[in-house]
């Protein structure tokens, strides 16, 4: 991948950080790319999270977690709406017990109010009971805030990237970066697959963010990853809570949740443990089970019976409790965006416009791309369709009139088109992400082989190269029984 070609930036990591900022500088007349080790973008942190989107008041006034959580949560609708990823404005509930809770909660609306967040209120029990009537009896007092919301995380890294692509962006996958060497008039990024140059590096690498500052030199921060894990309970749950129920935090953060998604599951949890290795997200019967404790306190009508998967996620705690954003203070071009641990997603919108904008004015003193394109190419959802409408896809293309995922309603030609897409699924995994076959609550154990058929036959390879998720995660490896002849 040699290429001697000076790039104008190289974004490091391809979550939801990376990904909006790459969208954001293709707003100018730039030549980006973004590099990240995963076979798929939003495939670490960006994939298993909370995915609210947080209303603002919890956040230290004066801190840039606070100031890029108030900007960016106004900013999800019109995002939303371009790009075409579900998001849902539901409004959270902040849960007390005792008087203690109480005088939290009340500094928590203070710190609200301060911060000029919009719709907000201090709930008694009859108000909480009436807005969520399976919440638990033991509940005396709620902070309610009705801007806080919920949003799929990885399929708007997905859509920001296929965006990015339309405006120019190019992505190397399965790129490593292994060193960082400052020339003359640019930096040498070297990867296992070669070496790239450019003027500017943004730093968007999540738990390995501190690594990548290492390699120009840059040692003002440590990331910390912190661990937690979820219950994720089928849709027959989705019903029973319609917001964002947090308990009173704590120094480990925002505690144990419950919420709805906007495809209309329940998820339980986090807890937050520091764990030694960046690529911990191993789950733990001990922990789940503490989760469960908790969580009960919030609800005893939580069906946790109806649980189709646990999961854990990391979380990329800084040392310095804040959000690094900004050019480094010993390497000059290279630019922070590190430490982005919730409200990271909820900051996302602000921090890449602001991040952009000091690139491509500041930096690079470049014009504006009077070709950008803020919207992508819309997804069918099968499912949520009419019937006439489902009638015409149908007759457009017999494709839609097959389902793959019973579970989750999904046909293969949406797996089709996710798969020919401009950031195009190759994996499972892939597929999983962009049309939820495996979603569900078989958990793939149906579709599975469909959707490894349906790979094989797109990409044009044999079923014994696909993938569950990147190369060393494959599926099929030769035939059991041979056909007798």
């Amino acid at each position: 991948m040699e290429d001697k070609k000076i790039k104008d930036v190289i974004v490091v990591g391809a979550g939801i950080a990376g990904t909006y900022v790459a969208r954001e500088l293709a707003r100018y007349a730039l030549d980006i790319v973004v590099l990240d080790q995963e076979s798929d973008v939003a495939n670490a942190t960006t994939m298993a999270n909370s995915a609210i989107v947080h209303a603002g008041y919890d956040a230290k006034p004066g801190t840039q977690k606070s100031r890029f959580n108030i900007e960016g949560n106004a900013m999800f609708d019109q995002v939303c709406e371009e790009l075409d990823v579900p998001f849902k404005r539901i409004g959270s509930l902040v849960v007390g017990f005792d008087e203690e809770d109480r005088k939290t909660i009340e500094k928590m609306y203070a710190d609200g109010m301060k911060n000029n967040i919009p719709g907000m209120s201090i709930l008694d029990q009859g108000q909480v009971k009436a807005l969520e009537p399976n919440i638990s009896e033991k509940v005396q007092v709620a902070l309610y805030a009705k801007t806080a919301g919920i949003v799929s995380p990885f399929e708007l890294a997905i859509a920001l990237a296929e965006n990015g692509i339309d405006n120019g962006v190019h992505y190397e996958l399965n790129t490593q970066v292994t060193g960082i060497d400052k020339e003359d008039t640019c930096y040498a990024v070297h990867t296992n697959r070669g070496s790239l140059y450019a003027k500017v590096i943004v730093n968007c690498a999540g738990v390995y963010a501190d690594y990548i500052s290492r390699m120009v030199g840059d040692r003002s921060y440590t990331i910390q990853p912190r661990k937690g894990e979820y219950y994720l309970l089928d849709k027959k749950a989705g019903k029973l809570f319609e917001h964002v129920i947090f308990q009173t935090p704590t120094a480990k953060g925002k505690g144990v949740l419950i919420t709805p998604t906007v495809h209309g599951n329940v998820l339980v949890g986090p807890d937050s443990n520091f764990v030694g290795e960046k690529d911990d997200v191993s789950t733990e019967a001990m922990s789940l089970e503490d989760i469960r404790r908790v969580a009960t306190k919030s609800s005893d009508k939580i069906p946790f019976h109806q649980v189709i998967r646990t999961f854990a996620g990391l979380r990329a705690s800084s040392t310095t409790g804040d959000f690094i954003i900004g050019e480094s203070q010993v390497a000059k071009g290279f630019v922070h965006v590190g430490g982005f641990e919730s409200p990271g997603l909820s900051a996302a919108p602000a921090v890449a416009t602001y991040v952009a904008n000091f690139i491509g004015e500041t930096l690079l003193k470049s014009a504006k791309n009077p070709e950008f394109k803020p919207r992508r190419r819309p997804v069918v959802r099968f499912a949520e369709l009419s019937l006439q409408d489902k009638q015409k896809y149908v007759e457009k293309d017999p494709n839609y009139g097959n389902i793959i995922c019973r579970c989750e309603q999904v046909t293969e030609a949406e797996i089709v088109d996710c798969i020919h897409r401009n950031m195009g699924a190759t994996t499972v995994k892939g597929v999983k992400k962009r049309t939820r076959p495996g979603m569900g609550r078989c958990q793939g154990g149906f579709c599975g082989p469909r959707v490894v058929e349906i790979l094989a036959r797109e990409l044009k390879c044999p079923v014994e190269a696909v993938s569950y998720n990147g190369e060393k995660a494959y599926i099929v490896t030769e035939e059991t029984k041979k056909q007798l002849r």
